[in-house]
């Protein structure tokens, strides 16, 4: 049978229009696909609950791919090998507290299983802003990438999900949407986004994990936006905290929605 041109087109529009639709409401939006946003879709998506992975980008990974300096590899420390286990990454011990893993293979596992558990990944789609009501996050407001990078006039349309996860990392691009424009203060000492510090690995790496939470009503922060919106310092290559804040995220958010 000759292969069609058209037939190909429909079934894109059709299987992708469908997968959008069905997500145009969900329990969690995740915003920002890299270690700590897959990490969080995964465990959520694992438990069942509807959520979707908005990455601005056409790859999803964030910096992970990169390693350090673009040497491939990242470093991971004991109390996060567990994440790499659940999710099939190979890893070996550098020295005590110390394991290192393939940069690619951890990310490309990280985005498999997580689509595989249930985790929907739409990429090249930008949240340009939130919907709020008088108390709370309700939703994002989304575009594609490409029209906010031309400068496009084009109106945007909204999802909306119960919770949203801000794993922008250092940009906290909803953070800063949230703090400039939705009424009310942010959950963080001064009200608004503290801002990252220089880098201090093992400080960092205990804060990311600290200022996973709950930054205003509705809006989940984790990974590297968590730091960037507390003050914390910023980590470099090492990628347990990232794992470990996607894991504590999906933690607290399940229990919400319990």
């Amino acid at each position: 049978m000759e292969l069609s041109e058209v037939v190909i087109t429909q079934a894109i529009v059709d299987r992708f229009w469908a997968k959008f639709k069905e997500n145009i409401e969900m329990d969690v939006a995740i915003v920002g696909g890299g270690p700590a946003g897959l990490v969080a879709g995964y465990f959520l998506a694992k438990a069942g609950k509807k959520v979707a992975l908005f990455e601005r980008k056409l790859s999803v990974g964030g910096g992970m791919w990169g390693g350090g300096m673009m040497f491939n590899e990242i470093v991971v420390q004991e109390s996060a090998v567990h994440v790499l286990k659940e999710f099939g990454v190979r890893h070996r011990l550098y020295q005590e507290d110390y394991y290192t893993a393939d940069s690619v293979e951890t990310a490309s596992s990280l985005i498999a299983q997580s689509t595989k558990a249930g985790l929907t990944i739409f990429n090249c789609m930008t949240v340009e802003d939130v919907m709020m009501r008088a108390d709370r996050l309700t939703g994002l407001v989304l575009n594609w990438s490409p029209v906010e990078m031309a400068g496009l006039h084009v109106d945007p349309l909204a999802v909306g999900a119960e919770f949203v996860v801000d794993a922008t990392g250092h940009a906290t691009e909803v953070v800063k949407v949230v703090s400039r424009k939705v009424p009310g203060k942010l959950l963080t000492p001064s009200g608004k986004i503290e801002g990252e510090k220089s880098m201090w690995a093992d400080k960092a790496e205990t804060l990311t994990l600290e200022n996973t939470c709950e930054v205003f009503p509705g809006l989940f922060v984790a990974g590297m936006s968590a730091n960037a919106t507390f003050g914390g310092p910023r980590m470099g290559p090492i990628f347990g905290g990232m794992l470990l804040s996607g894991e504590k995220v999906a933690k607290e958010l399940l229990k919400k929605m319990a």
